[in-house]
């Protein structure tokens, strides 16, 4: 359904990410995941045609995103990172703007809006400004925009930021199920743990370079590992957390020069 395809993009002639090439097919949940500068959020802005790579193409069931681009927005529902939103509107008023700018019929986006928010926890909520909400309440409503408008594929970008254990239980099974209704699912995440659980392949960039991308169960298995936060500090030759936590301690303690 997604296809990337050799993207690459330089900023100042600094390379951002090179050759950058993976498919994310209907039904498939594929984690995306890198050290911090590594190219995911690049590579995300040139997916939502935000930005246009330097070299490469973004294919969307086989034609470049860059032919059709408003179309292919309509396709797509995306949770960003920060959760930029319109805080003097309400829940329900966010919802109802979003609808609108997908020119969704006013009745079915009253319809759907109302019962996203009360599924999701917000119903009580939905006629108070978005100011007042915690940040894990303003992330479950852009989970509902991004569901709004029922779209093939799905980008979530750390979508479980701010979200308590019960919502966030709640979103993984909501991706079980939107893979079961054949959903596409780009997943960017620092917790690994649950790309690991949740994930049917995982993607690893490190410095703009995708150094591997395979089923987490294939990943563990090649590199004799025990769990994928190993197989990722392996991968991106982390440092080693624990010698530096230790001299962190050891600097703390100084006093005196």
């Amino acid at each position: 359904m997604l296809e990337v395809k050799a993207l690459c993009k330089s900023y100042r002639r600094l390379p951002a990410i090179e050759n950058v090439s993976f498919r994310v097919r209907a039904g498939e949940i594929v984690g995306y995941v890198g050290p911090n500068g590594s190219g995911k959020s690049t590579t995300v802005k040139i997916i939502t045609g935000l930005l246009e790579p330097n070299e490469g193409q973004v294919l969307f069931e086989g034609e470049s995103i860059r032919n059709n681009l408003q179309g292919y927005r309509a396709a797509f529902g995306y949770v960003p990172e920060e959760a930029h939103v319109y805080t003097h509107l309400s829940g329900l008023e966010y919802l109802q703007l979003v609808g609108r700018l997908r020119n969704m019929p006013e009745v079915l986006i009253t319809l759907k809006a109302s019962r996203l928010l009360a599924l999701l926890g917000l119903e009580s909520w939905r006629h108070s400004p978005i100011s007042l909400y915690s940040k894990g309440m303003k992330q479950r409503v852009l989970i509902a925009a991004a569901l709004l408008h029922d779209p093939k594929l799905l980008i979530f970008d750390e979508p479980l930021s701010g979200l308590d254990v019960v919502s966030a239980r709640l979103f993984k099974d909501l991706l079980q199920q939107l893979a079961l209704q054949g959903k596409a699912i780009l997943y960017i995440s620092h917790v690994l743990e649950v790309v690991e659980l949740v994930c049917h392949r995982v993607i690893v960039i490190a410095k703009g370079k995708i150094l591997a991308d395979a089923p987490p169960s294939e990943l563990k298995t090649s590199l004799q590992l025990a769990n994928l936060e190993s197989v990722f500090a392996q991968l991106v030759q982390q440092q080693d957390t624990q010698n530096v936590a230790r001299e962190l301690v050891d600097t703390m303690a100084v006093h005196h020069v």
